[in-house]
């Protein structure tokens, strides 16, 4: 099954229907199924119904009671991928309103205790000086007033030592000139000023650095329950354990080649010396 976001909403009401349907076809009762499955009757019976999301085990369990033919299994799990996986369009964003999105922000932030976030083209909002959060939005076709104040006051976060932070940084992303010269250089100092904050990892990796794969896009994992993709046009919530687990593959990739401490500080230093130049 391919990747299209228009499924995504239907899949969640195609996967409680087959699931539904397979119970019905193996003339098996909600309570037989729920105690198989070491699952509530109750939660089973919003599985089915669609008012929740089961998970890849719960979709895996359910089918193997079942005794499921493959090529049903097959579809199941397909549908249960999909269902864990939500589309946030840039579009509907602009329509909700920006500053609406920074709420959401903040509320995955404030649950979160490790965060990791892959930054391989820009600075993170998290992470920017407020002339450079107001330069990044200028292409959004709303007023970004509300949306500047709100990114300014997640930061705030940074400074919960209870919380975790590792930020990787590509040059490129470091350096990609979205402000003044004299501005970028002043975003660079930020990021020296941050890496000194005792919960804070920021790590860079340089033009050069041997690293076999790509930066394809920008990431963040919230623990090990969450990984959200930034695209052009919105983003992609990841809630599957396994794609999960392969973005904290690729971060741990790309975290073994960056320079961090005092080493990425010296780095830094040079490439805001640069822009001062």
């Amino acid at each position: 099954m391919t990747f299209d976001p228009g499924q995504l909403g239907q899949s969640k009401a195609d996967l409680a229907e087959t699931l539904r349907t397979l119970r019905r076809r193996a003339n098996r009762t909600q309570v037989w199924l729920a105690k198989r499955c070491n699952i509530s009757q109750t939660k089973l019976s919003n599985i089915e119904t669609g008012r929740i999301t089961p998970s890849l085990i719960d979709v895996e369990l359910m089918l193997r009671a079942l005794d499921a033919p493959m090529e049903l299994v097959a579809e199941a799990m397909a549908l249960a991928r999909l269902a864990n996986t939500e589309w946030q369009g840039k579009r509907a964003s602009w329509r909700r309103g920006l500053e609406k999105r920074q709420a959401e922000l903040a509320g995955l932030e404030a649950e979160a205790k490790t965060l990791r976030y892959f930054l391989p083209a820009m600075v993170t909002g998290l992470l920017a000086t407020p002339e450079y959060i107001k330069a990044s939005l200028e292409h959004s076709p709303v007023d970004i007033s509300k949306t500047v104040a709100r990114k300014l006051d997640r930061q705030a976060v940074l400074y919960d030592t209870t919380k975790r932070f590792t930020f990787l940084l590509t040059e490129q992303a470091v350096r990609w000139t979205v402000v003044p010269r004299a501005a970028m250089a002043i975003q660079i100092d930020r990021l020296v000023s941050l890496s000194h904050l005792p919960n804070v990892r920021i790590g860079v990796i340089p033009f050069g650095a041997a690293v076999s794969r790509g930066p394809m896009n920008t990431f963040t994992v919230y623990d090990q329950r969450l990984a959200t993709v930034e695209t052009f046009t919105g983003r992609i919530v990841f809630q599957d354990p396994r794609d999960i687990a392969e973005h904290l593959a690729v971060f741990d990739l790309y975290e073994r080649h960056a320079l961090f401490g005092e080493e990425a500080r010296n780095v830094l230093g040079e490439w805001a010396a640069s822009y001062r130049a």
